[in-house]
């Protein structure tokens, strides 16, 4: 079941999180986010109308699998209309089609709100899992930064993915 994050949640978000900055490379932040900090984000995008969804199992609601959300590509206006996606899955729940089922939900809801591109930038371009989760819905390959980063002793790429949203660039987006 998908559904939007309540700020109870936030624990739970921060603990999947924390999982993946601590022993993953998918994310290049060193040192996990606060519980407050999580809560700062969730209120973040869902104040400026984004989507931050969670995943739960129908037999246990509150038992959060994975979450995703969106935020600005960058902050220049001239962005204003592509997004950057964020979709992580609780340890041990890899594979189940949990990641899919927000990323879908993520992209729908992203072009109901006129919102144009998608990027995704992923962690090390080692993390096939990723790559192909966001093949599966229409990304492509846009680039490749090399050993932009530097964790858990090793350099990491950062690959980059887009998918249009909607019409893309077909049309004038509504100002």
């Amino acid at each position: 079941m998908l559904r939007d994050a309540r700020p109870d949640d936030c624990s739970i978000i921060q603990k999947i999180y924390a999982e993946h900055v601590i022993n993953g490379v998918a994310s290049f932040e060193e040192t996990p986010p606060s519980l407050d900090e999580m809560r700062r984000r969730l209120d973040s995008a869902q104040s400026r109308g984004l989507p931050y969804l969670v995943a739960e199992p129908a037999e246990s609601p509150g038992a959060v699998l994975g979450f995703a959300t969106v935020g600005a590509y960058r902050t220049r206006p001239a962005y204003r209309f592509s997004l950057e996606n964020t979709v992580y899955v609780r340890d041990g729940q890899g594979g189940r089609g949990i990641g899919g089922l927000l990323l879908g939900r993520l992209i729908e809801r992203c072009e109901n709100l006129g919102f144009r591109q998608m990027i995704a930038v992923i962690g090390d371009s080692k993390n096939e899992a990723s790559i192909r989760l966001h093949r599966r819905h229409g990304f492509e390959p846009a680039g490749c930064l090399r050993s932009v980063g530097f964790k858990h002793g090793r350099w990491l790429d950062s690959v980059l993915m887009q998918r249009a949203l909607g019409p893309g660039d077909t049309t004038m987006p509504k100002p």
